[in-house]
């Protein structure tokens, strides 16, 4: 990715995510004019999806929804195993990074996109995964999400979570700096998000890890992966 392209991804990251209006008109404002360089910026700052997905043990024929899929980066990453899934469903909001999740969905009969809320949206049966990507701490009513995530899994059916998060390895003024770095920026994190996960699905699997951050050289962000069963 060349310096030009980082800076207009950079300074639309200073500028911020408007703060008025509805989620989809506030998510298009802030994504429309980086939607095409999105991948190459955040494939520095967005670490642990591809690994997520390698953990992730799906049966054949399985159904997965990604609720705030954006570009559908992480079909990628599931490279020949995705010709086993059934079906994979991209579900956001945001019409500027839909576009991209289109057009990358074009080579794969088995990929759809939906542009739809995370809180309300449901697939037309029960599915075997739904996945959060960075996207669980950019949803408002993140509880609303989680709720409708595991109304629509199968019995048997899996969450898997990677996300930003509030470390205690870190001191309070470092999570002070990242709370409002990342709010800036429409990204809430807090430590309530794994402690809910975490009581609804009590024998998940949860690592925290830390991350570099592009031009940040310093600093290292906490993020989280998580995956476990639906369970009753």
């Amino acid at each position: 990715m060349s310096l030009v392209a980082d800076a207009r991804i950079l300074f639309k990251l200073l500028r911020g995510m408007p703060s008025s209006g509805e989620a989809a008109s506030r998510l298009e404002g802030f994504y429309a004019g980086q939607a095409e360089a999105y991948d190459a910026f955040r494939e520095r700052l967005l670490h642990g999806r591809q690994e997520l997905i390698q953990q992730l043990q799906l049966p054949d024929n399985a159904y997965v929804v990604e609720l705030g899929g954006g570009t559908g980066r992480n079909i990628d990453f599931f490279g020949d195993k995705l010709n086993q899934l059934q079906q994979y469903q991209i579900v956001d909001l945001c019409p500027s990074l839909l576009e991209v999740a289109r057009k990358r969905a074009k080579q794969y009969p088995n990929v759809s996109v939906a542009e739809a809320d995370a809180c309300t949206y449901q697939p037309q049966s029960p599915v075997d995964c739904v996945i959060f990507s960075y996207s669980l701490t950019m949803i408002p009513d993140w509880q609303s999400a989680l709720n409708n995530a595991q109304s629509m899994l199968k019995p048997n059916g899996k969450i898997a979570v990677v996300d930003f998060t509030l470390s205690k390895q870190q001191n309070s003024l470092i999570s002070v700096f990242w709370r409002k770095w990342f709010s800036h920026d429409g990204v809430h994190l807090n430590s309530d998000q794994p402690q809910r996960l975490q009581a609804m699905f009590p024998h998940g699997e949860y690592i925290e890890k830390f991350a570099k951050v592009p031009y940040l050289p310093f600093v290292r962000v906490p993020y989280y992966l998580f995956i476990a069963n639906q369970s009753y």
